[in-house]
Formats: C-alpha cells, structure tokens, sequence
C-alpha cells in the first residue's frame, strides 16, 4: 500500500475512496483524471495516496494546475515536495515512482533517541527502515528495525548502522533497476543522486507493478493497439487507437496483393499456385513472429546488449534456414501430389519451386522478425510499436513474390 496520512491526519484515512481507487486502476491516466474530476480533492488525494507512485504521477500531469494546488493541501508536505521532484524525471524511470523519506537520523544519536523519533513517524507513515545521512543529506547508514529493537538504547546509530547500503539513481530506467535489484529482494530501496543525497524511496512493490503493466501492454503494442487502452477504454475512445493501425494494415496489405497483380498471367497460367500462396504466408509469417518475440523479450530483459544484435539476427536467419527446409520438404511433397494428381507435367518441378520458396521466405522472416524491433528502437520508437503490422507485410510480400516469381522463372 503506498498510502500515508495527510496533514489533517487519521481523517484522510477515513474518506471513501476504496471504490474510487478501484475504478481509477481500470483506467489509463487521462481517463482516471476525468473520474476524479467529479469529486473532492480530500477524496480525490486520498485515492491518489493508494495507487502506485508512478500512475499517480501520470494522473497529476493530466490534471489542471489549480487541481494539483488543491489537492497538495490534503497531503503531507513531505508527500506534495516529492510529487513535485519526481515530476522532474521521464516516464519509465525510477524517479517517478519515489516516495518521501521520513525516517532520517543522524549517525551521531542513540538508538533511544532514534527510537523516540520513530513514535511520532509511524503516525505519518509505514516505516521500513531508517536512513541516516550527514548534515548535507547524503546517505552513509542503514538502520533495521530489528536491530534497534535488540539494542543497547545508548548505543550510537554510527555503531549499529549498515555502511554499505545499495541504492538506485533515479534516472534508472525501470526495465534497468528490475535487473540490478534481481538478486536484493529489499522491500524499500533508497533512491540518491549523483552526490549521493538521499532524495526517496521507491517500494520493491511498486517496482513490479510498473514493470508488469509495460510488460503486458507490449503485446498489445505489436498489434497497433495503445498501451493507454484498457477494458474499461469507452468505445468511441478504443476507435480513435485502433482505426489509424487498421487503415496502415490495409495500405500495406495492397503491397501483397500488387504483388500477386505483378504475376497475374503466372497465376491464370499456374492456378495451382493459388493454393498455396496461403500456406507460405502462414509458414513464413510464424517463423517471423517467433523471431520477434524473442527478439522483444529479450529487449525487455537487457539480453540484447550494444553488439549483440547482429548476432541475433543472423542466428534468426539461419533457425529460418533450417525450419523453412524442413517445413518446405512437406510443402513441397503436397504440391508434387496435387499437381499429379491434376496431371500437372510439371509437378516435380513445382514442388521444388514451392521448396525454394518457402526456405527463402522463412529466412526473411527470420531476418524481419529480429530487424523490424531493433531498428525501431534505433529510431528512438517503441520497439513493439505495431512490429506485428510490419512483419506481416514484410513475410506477405515475400512469401508471395517469391513463390510467384520462381514459377515464372523455373516453369514454363
């Protein structure tokens, strides 16, 4: 829960917001600004102080300024001071997911003191650790609750702290962070900048929450479907995402069917083939989907590192190589039996024609699959950004022309 109290204390807690906050996690950030439009800011701060700190940042940006002002009134001075920092940073970094620090002690005081501190704290929110910093902020020790609770009340926090404390930077990338922290299963880690200042916290929670909603929006994105889009996402709304994709899909959807148009005496001439245009971009179009979901997981879990994606793609290449052989042995053996049993003279040859083609598209597949997401990325664009869209017309084209076109070369 990454509640806390307000200044107006236990009241803000008692607000009914359970039904708001439920609705609002339903909906993307614009939208879950308009449902909060309609109520008051103690509500509508009570309901923001329950969603992850990320999704609450994005609804206050998609909120009126004098709607902002309003509802820092309802919250913790210390809570309005980190919205406004973690404004600073991009989406998709750990800095804005940070939560205000309230547990911050001096090396030099005892734990009697540290823990007389710590009673009026827990009033304001939920205490994991305590950090101490220097006078300039800066971070130099840990203190767990159990070893204050086990020691001496006058022994100095500088002698029971944890020194070498592991901390993130809050420009990290979330994708990042969920790597470096994959073997330090902290529920709260501290959040220092470039000199070392502590300046938040950010919950292990809230962590896997953000990365688990990106993870499944990713498929989506392949589709040309928003990663906004949701559910609960009004009709009229889910249009406007959707259509513009669609009308791409069809303008690249007639690039396959010029190309069938460019061999259009070989198809009246050759109506067999028209049997298995279908089969190899099927084939070919699997191959290259496997391409790139592998190539997007890895994306996503940092395995595709700065010179590694040219031998991603060469092994895509070959695993299309090998499939392609194989699947087209069993394409090939049903053309050479459809084109005997039409009494086609040049059944054997067709069914080498089908063989060729199909070992052909399934390695640009391969190739497609794996280039379409790292050049994206290349440019800067989401990776999955409707890559599905352009695989499949990439593999359409191929599987088309090349099977279209070796006919007309190879049977005369």
């Amino acid at each position: 829960m990454h509640s806390d109290s307000a200044a107006t204390g236990a009241e803000l807690q008692e607000l009914p917001r359970q039904p708001l906050v439920a609705e609002a996690k339903l909906r993307p950030p614009h939208e879950a600004a308009e449902l909060f439009a309609g109520h008051p800011p103690s509500v509508v701060a009570a309901a923001l102080l329950e969603l992850n700190p990320g999704f609450t940042q994005d609804i206050l940006e998609a909120l009126p300024a004098e709607t902002v002002a309003a509802l820092t009134e309802w919250v913790s001075p210390e809570r309005a001071r980190q919205w406004q920092c973690n404004s600073a940073y991009p989406r998709g970094s750990i800095g804005r997911l940070m939560e205000p620090v309230y547990a911050t002690f001096r090396a030099e005081m005892t734990v009697g003191e540290t823990i007389e501190q710590l009673r009026a704290l827990v009033k304001l929110a939920f205490i994991t650790y305590g950090y101490v910093v220097d006078h300039a902020g800066k971070l130099v020790g840990l203190i767990t609750m159990r070893d204050l609770l086990f020691a001496d009340k006058s022994t100095r926090l500088e002698r029971l702290m944890l020194h070498d404390v592991f901390t993130l930077a809050p420009a990290t990338a979330i994708n990042d962070a969920m790597k470096q922290v994959l073997d330090r299963h902290y529920p709260v880690y501290p959040i220092c900048d470039t000199q070392g200042t502590l300046i938040g916290l950010v919950r292990g929670q809230a962590m896997f929450e953000e990365q688990a909603i990106e993870i499944t929006a990713q498929v989506g994105a392949t589709f040309g479907v928003e990663k906004e889009e949701r559910l609960t996402t009004p009709i009229g709304q889910s249009f406007k995402y959707r259509h513009p994709w669609l009308q791409l899909n069809l303008m690249t959807a007639f690039a396959a069917g010029a190309v069938v148009g460019l061999f259009q005496e070989t198809v009246d001439r050759l109506v067999i083939l028209a049997l298995f245009l279908p089969v190899l971009a099927g084939q070919s179009g699997n191959t290259g989907c496997q391409a790139l979901a592998v190539t997007l997981r890895g994306m996503t879990l940092g395995e595709v590192a700065s010179g590694k994606g040219r031998a991603l793609v060469w092994k895509e290449a070959w695993l299309g190589f090998y499939n392609g052989s194989l699947t087209g042995v069993v394409a090939g053996i049903g053309m050479f039996a459809v084109a005997r049993y039409q009494e086609n003279p040049d059944a054997l040859l067709l069914g080498v024609v089908v063989w060729m083609a199909l070992v052909g598209a399934c390695v640009v597949s391969g190739l497609c699959g794996a280039l379409i997401p790292l050049t994206l990325k290349r440019l800067g664009l989401d990776p999955a950004t409707a890559s599905s869209i352009f695989l499949t017309t990439a593999t359409d084209v191929v599987s088309m022309g090349m099977l279209l076109g070796l006919a007309t070369v190879l049977v005369r």
